[in-house]
């Protein structure tokens, strides 16, 4: 809607530019570009999550694209990551019981997504962030 919103600005009579210096036109011209390849990239995370085999989501002992893994540094803060093959960085709080649970969405693609894939419980994971090496270990794996 918003794109197409933005198309209809973009090409309204309107829009037209009285100057050289007048740029609205393009301005909702890019605005609509962005938009319907932000509704593109949306549409494409949708069918990457719904193609997830409920097996995915099954416990198993090597981290895959379903498994929701807890780092040994997160365990106070309650922090969890989902690895997902799309929506990554997409984060989100559970209330379970009398607790809240922070979760990540993070994909293969990600350098700590790239780190987990194929580890264990207890297996160490090794990342190197704004030039930074950072270590952990795998504490939980659902």
């Amino acid at each position: 809607m918003a794109a197409n919103n933005a198309h209809k600005a973009a090409t309204d009579d309107q829009s037209v530019a009285e100057t050289q210096y007048d740029t609205l036109a393009i301005e909702q011209s890019y605005l609509a570009e962005g938009q319907s390849r932000r509704v593109d990239e949306i549409r494409y995370a949708i069918k990457r999550l719904q193609s997830i085999p409920l097996t995915a989501l099954q416990k198993k002992p090597e981290i895959n694209i379903g498994s929701v893994v807890q780092l040994e540094k997160d365990i106070d803060k309650q922090q969890w990551f989902f690895l997902a093959p799309a929506a990554g960085g997409y984060r989100c709080k559970l209330a379970v019981q009398s607790n809240t649970i922070n979760i990540v969405v993070i994909t293969p693609q990600s350098p700590i997504g790239a780190a987990m894939m194929g580890k264990v419980l207890d297996d160490e994971i090794s990342i190197q962030i704004a030039g930074k090496n950072i270590t952990d270990f795998i504490t939980m794996v659902n």
